[in-house]
């Protein structure tokens, strides 16, 4: 019988792909996610049955015990990148990690995946990286031979940054940024799939940063996306003082409205930006779990066409227009 995988979030932006890989290596899948019924979309990515999601609640012992039940190894892609009413940082990525370790070892399960991010540390200024650091030391206890994966800013179809920088290059000649000369080392999204798959089935152990080829900055990594995109703006860099204060401000409102007006940055990742988001010198990396990273000139023109003035057709009136020339 194929062994079972428990991944909890597995119907998240990582989360998927990984489900993915691992049915096409023959696995049986769990997705563990809060609400199964919109998980539907993962079920094809095996045979009939082999991928099936399930409600589970992260802060909830019985319904985490229940998903792990079974398995032979569990993978954690649970994380958020702002906080709304209970999933707090520290409930979800501290407390939600430690819990699935926790439970996980007491079911006899010593094989667990951990999506953690660069620049976990126990010491930030930003409590989205200190309670990745507590997630991380967490697993580590209760599992020791668990692998924990610290990605660079993810990108893919899916994604929350080049997406949504894309989508307000149409709004006007304007694209405000927070720190512009940060440096982040983007990684593929499944490129950090194949890596968690990697590292499961090689029975690999200890912590991996991921990156791609290449380093940017905040500012070379928008310049790049606007020729994907083919728009011509101002890219204009936000001091971090005045960011602290709309963040501020926008997290007032965000919290009047009950959460309706959402807040487009919070206080805590004016932090993050103010912090170079790339692999460290001497790190274990992509390379060690047999993972070859791609470009983002290979991939961000295969999902940003549609952000483009002329969308799908963009390369046919280009190539009409060299015709005529």
């Amino acid at each position: 019988m194929s062994k079972l995988v428990t991944i909890y979030g597995g119907s998240g932006f990582v989360g998927r792909y990984i489900a993915r890989r691992l049915a096409q290596d023959g696995w049986r899948i769990r997705v563990a996610v809060r609400n199964p019924e919109q998980a539907g979309f993962v079920r094809p990515y095996g045979v009939v049955g082999q991928v099936e999601p399930i409600l589970c609640n992260i802060r909830d012992d019985a319904s985490v015990k229940a998903a792990a039940r079974g398995a032979d190894a569990v993978i954690n892609c649970v994380g958020v990148l702002d906080e709304v009413g209970k999933n707090t940082f520290e409930a979800v990525q501290a407390e939600g990690a430690a819990r699935i370790a926790r439970i996980a070892s007491d079911l006899g399960i010593s094989r667990m995946i951990h999506i953690s991010a660069i620049g976990a540390s126990a010491t930030s200024d930003s409590e989205y990286a200190r309670t990745k650091a507590q997630g991380e030391e967490a697993v580590r206890s209760y599992i020791p031979e668990a692998v924990i994966l610290r990605p660079s800013i993810i990108f893919g179809p899916e994604d929350q940054f080049f997406n949504r920088f894309a989508s307000m290059s149409r709004l006007g000649p304007i694209l405000p940024v927070i720190g512009a000369d940060t440096k982040f080392q983007p990684v593929y999204v499944d490129d950090v799939a194949e890596a968690a798959v990697n590292a499961l089935n090689t029975r690999a152990e200890g912590t991996f940063e991921l990156g791609g080829p290449d380093v940017n900055t905040f500012r070379e990594l928008m310049e790049h996306m606007l020729k994907v995109v083919r728009r011509r703006r101002l890219i204009v860099n936000t001091p971090f003082w005045i960011a602290r204060i709309m963040a501020t401000v926008f997290g007032i409102i965000q919290a009047v409205t009950l959460g309706i007006v959402k807040a487009p940055v919070t206080k805590d990742q004016v932090i993050n930006l103010g912090y170079d988001n790339v692999v460290s010198d001497g790190a274990k990396t992509l390379a060690d779990l047999g993972v070859k990273p791609k470009a983002l000139e290979a991939i961000l023109p295969d999902y940003l066409w549609r952000f483009r003035p002329s969308g799908q057709y963009a390369a046919i009136k280009e190539s009409a227009e060299n015709l005529r020339t």
